[in-house]
C-alpha cells in the first residue's frame, strides 16, 4: 500500500523531546525533558474520550502526527508545539518505504 501523502501539509513546527533522569543523591532523581530535534509536522485529531474516574471526568485527545522519516524516534518519547504536549503511545512506517512516520500521539492536558 502507498501511501499519498502532500508533504506542503507539515506546517506545524515541533520539538522531539526525551527524557532524562537526574539523580538526587537520596535514591529519588529529578525528571526533566531534553529537546533532539526540530521538525515540521501535520498535526491531525483522531479521537476523543471523557471517562469518569473517582467521581472527576477525565478527557483524552489522541492525534496522529505525521513527519518526515527520522531514525531515533520511539514511544515514550514526546512532541511539543510551544506549550501543546503530545505523548507519544506508537511510531509506524505507514507504508514502509522510509518516506513518513506516523506517530499515534495522546495530548496531555496538564
Amino acid at each position: 500500500m502507498v501511501v499519498f501523502f502532500d508533504p506542503g501539509q507539515m506546517t506545524a513546527r515541533l520539538s522531539l523531546e526525551e527524557q532524562a533522569s537526574t539523580p538526587d543523591g537520596q535514591g529519588g532523581g529529578t525528571v526533566s525533558w531534553t529537546e533532539i530535534a526540530a521538525m515540521w509536522a501535520k498535526i491531525e485529531p483522531v479521537s476523543t474520550s471523557l471517562v469518569e474516574r473517582a467521581g472527576a471526568e477525565i478527557g483524552t485527545i489522541t492525534h496522529r502526527i505525521w513527519l518526515r522519516f527520522r531514525e531515533g524516534v520511539f514511544a515514550g518519547q514526546r512532541l511539543r508545539k510551544g506549550a501543546r504536549l503530545f505523548a507519544i503511545k506508537l511510531v509506524q512506517d505507514p507504508d514502509e518505504t522510509g518516506r513518513y512516520l506516523t506517530c499515534l500521539c495522546e495530548e496531555d492536558a496538564a
